[in-house]
């Protein structure tokens, strides 16, 4: 099945292209109407895990598709480097596909939402451009779907908890999603090994994990939807977000970034900061809602 969505080009499961020359200038731009998924196209996504699309130049990230499934949240009372708040272990069942964006969100992509009037201005530590945008609360965050979603007419949102570690674990019951020992430029963290030294990587730099997803752990801590809660229990087992009870003004983060030892970017590692603070070791990436 074959996805042509803005200046991409989609074919099965993990090719695409950036379309260029005549091709891509018969496209629309972003100043224009964004060009989004039909309603088979998005089905076509749905049942494809791996499928990749981007609906919109600039702002909006590159997708790719999750399947639905089941796996194990949280680390064993055994693992190294636990924390108490990873646990109890549970069984959470991903009911239906989704897709979530391939890098954590750029500085391209949030500048655009910026020029758009639709976001803050934001500090950069190393740079902009194809590095993850950093200084970002979780309330900014929320801008960005939200005018991602006006902009696509489709729902854009930031992933779930549970979500998000599926995700990360892509299919893995480790420590991280390549194995229990953290090895040598596997993410970007201090200690990890790379190029990059306490700083943020250009998005991409290393290896991705099985779904084909980049930087899950490393690079910058991303926001998700949940609000905080000291441990599992009672935690939701559908993938949903966990909205009640705890205070609403703090939110989880995930995955650890650059200023962080191997051990803060496992997969299972959870901290909790306030909706409104912005450090440059905070980001985030997208969640988008698929229609089957």
């Amino acid at each position: 099945m074959v996805y042509v969505v803005s200046s991409l080009l989609c074919v099965g499961a993990h090719t695409c292209v950036e379309m260029t020359g005549a091709a891509a200038e018969t496209m629309q731009p972003l100043s224009a109407a964004p060009t989004v998924l039909t309603i088979e196209q998005e089905k076509g996504v749905a049942e494809t895990a791996g499928s990749e699309f981007r609906e919109c130049a600039v702002a909006c990230p590159l997708m790719v598709a999750v399947p639905a499934g089941k796996f194990t949240m949280g680390s064993s009372e055994g693992e190294m480097d636990r924390t108490a708040g990873e646990g109890p272990q549970h069984e959470v069942a991903i009911g239906k596909p989704f897709a979530v964006s391939k890098y954590e969100v750029t500085f391209d992509q949030w500048d655009a939402c910026v020029a758009a009037a639709a976001c803050p201005q934001a500090k950069d530590g190393w740079g902009r451009g194809s590095m993850p945008a950093v200084n970002l609360s979780w309330d900014d965050a929320k801008l960005y779907v939200a005018w991602l979603s006006r902009l696509t007419g489709k729902e854009y949102r930031l992933l779930t908890e549970a979500e998000w570690e599926y995700a990360a674990r892509a299919g893995s019951n480790t420590r991280y999603s390549w194995g229990d020992e953290p090895g040598i430029g596997n993410a970007n963290c201090n200690g990890c090994g790379g190029a990059w030294t306490l700083q943020t990587a250009p998005v991409g730099s290393f290896r991705p994990n099985a779904f084909g997803l980049y930087d899950m752990e490393g690079n910058v801590w991303e926001w998700v939807e949940d609000i905080w809660h000291d441990s599992y229990e009672g935690a939701p087992a559908d993938g949903s977000a966990w909205l009640q009870g705890g205070d609403a003004n703090y939110r989880v983060i995930r995955g650890g970034s650059w200023h962080n030892e191997p051990e803060l970017v496992r997969a299972a590692i959870r901290f909790d900061r306030h909706r409104e603070v912005e450090f440059d070791t905070l980001g985030f990436r997208v969640a988008r809602t698929l229609r089957q």
